[in-house]
C-alpha cells in the first residue's frame, strides 16, 4: 500500500477546506398586509394583538408579560422597561425601536425584522429567536443567555457586550458589526459566521466548535487561545 506524500496530504486538505460550505441563515422578508394605525396605544398584558401599526407610540413602564403580537408595524416604540417576559412577535417589522432598559426574557421572536434599534440593557434570556434579522442599531449589553437562535442575522450593529453562554446557535452571521465582548462561554453553535465583524475580546474558548471566521480573525483570536492552551509563544 503506498502512502500519500506530505505534499499530497497538504493538498488534499486544502481541497478538502475549500470544500466546506457555510449554510446562511434561511431568512424571507416580512410582507405586511393592510394594517390598523393606533396612534395611542391602550396595550394590555396577555392581549393578542393582530395586524395593527403603532408609529411613535410609547409602551414605557407597562406591564405586558405574555402578550402576543402578530403581523404588526412598530415605527418609533419606546419600550423602555415594559415587561414583556414570555411575550411573542411573529411577522413584524419594528423600526427604531428605544430600550434603554429593555425586558423581554423568554420572549419568542419568529420572522421579526429590527431596524436601527437603540438598547440599552437588553435582558433576552432563554428566548427563542427563529428568522430575525437586525439592521443597524447600537446596543449596550444583550443577555441572550440560554436563548435557541435559528436563522439570525445581525448586521452594521454596534453591540458593546453580546452574552451568548449557554446559547443553541444555528444559522447566526454577525455581519460588518463591532462587538466589544462576545460571551460564547457553554455555547453550542452551528453554522454561527463571525467573518467581517470586529471584536475585541472573546470569552469561552472552550466553546468555539461551529464558529467560522476569516483569517485576520484568526490572527486575533491565536493569542487568545494560546493563552487558553498555555502555549508560550517566544
Amino acid at each position: 500500500m503506498t502512502r500519500a506524500t506530505p505534499a499530497a496530504r497538504t493538498a488534499r486538505a486544502a481541497k478538502g477546506a475549500k470544500a466546506t460550505k457555510v449554510t446562511p441563515p434561511r431568512l424571507a422578508p416580512v410582507l405586511l398586509g393592510e394594517l390598523t394605525d393606533d396612534p395611542a396605544p391602550d396595550l394590555q398584558r396577555g392581549e393578542r394583538y393582530d395586524g395593527v401599526r403603532y408609529s411613535r407610540a410609547s409602551a414605557d413602564g407597562l406591564e405586558l408579560s405574555g402578550t402576543d403580537f402578530a403581523e404588526c408595524e412598530f415605527a418609533g416604540i419606546s419600550f423602555n422597561e415594559t415587561q414583556l417576559r414570555g411575550a411573542t412577535f411573529r411577522d413584524c417589522i419594528i423600526a427604531e425601536l428605544y430600550a434603554p432598559v429593555f425586558m423581554a426574557a423568554r420572549a419568542t421572536l419568529r420572522d421579526v425584522e429590527f431596524g436601527n434599534p437603540r438598547w440599552g440593557s437588553a435582558e433576552l434570556y432563554e428566548s427563542g429567536w427563529q428568522s430575525v434579522r437586525i439592521d443597524g442599531g447600537k446596543l449596550d449589553y444583550v443577555n441572550l443567555r440560554g436563548s435557541r437562535l435559528t436563522d439570525v442575522q445581525i448586521s452594521d450593529c454596534i453591540i458593546n457586550e453580546l452574552d451568548l453562554g449557554s446559547c443553541a446557535a444555528t444559522r447566526v452571521t454577525l455581519k460588518n458589526c463591532t462587538i466589544g465582548t462576545l460571551d460564547l462561554s457553554g455555547a453550542k453553535l452551528r453554522d454561527f459566521d463571525l467573518r467581517g465583524t470586529d471584536f475585541r475580546t472573546i470569552s469561552g474558548l472552550d466553546s468555539l466548535s461551529g464558529l467560522v471566521v476569516d483569517d485576520y480573525q484568526l490572527t486575533l483570536l491565536a493569542p487568545l487561545l494560546a493563552g487558553h492552551l498555555g502555549i508560550v509563544v517566544a
